[in-house]
């Protein structure tokens, strides 16, 4: 998207960011209601959670929403420190997810 790919205009490129957010999405809740630990009821994974949503909607924003390449790039940069953040708040199953360390 950055570097105006040709291949952005493939439909199996259009689609597959739909397909992984519908996935990790799915895995997400299905891995909640086999390991019996809900969003609300435990913190770190209600962050990991909110941190998911804000992934899928900063990735939608670089890849289609944001009107300029300034924009496109600041959310990608989002994108990426959610995602960070989820892994994170997964590892130290805390909300606090890299402060932690800092804590500590």
């Amino acid at each position: 998207m950055l570097r105006e790919s040709p291949l952005l205009s493939r439909r199996w490129v259009r689609i597959a960011p739909h397909f992984v957010d519908t996935l990790l999405l799915t895995s997400a809740v299905s891995l909640a209601v086999l390991s019996a630990q809900y969003p609300f009821a435990r913190p770190w994974l209600t962050a990991k959670l909110i941190g998911l949503l804000v992934y899928i909607l900063c990735g939608m924003a670089a890849l289609r929403r944001g009107r300029t390449r300034r924009q496109r790039i600041f959310f990608f940069v989002l994108a990426l420190l959610s995602f960070f953040y989820i892994v994170g708040a997964a590892w130290w199953r805390t909300p606090w997810s890299f402060l932690a360390l800092a804590a500590s």
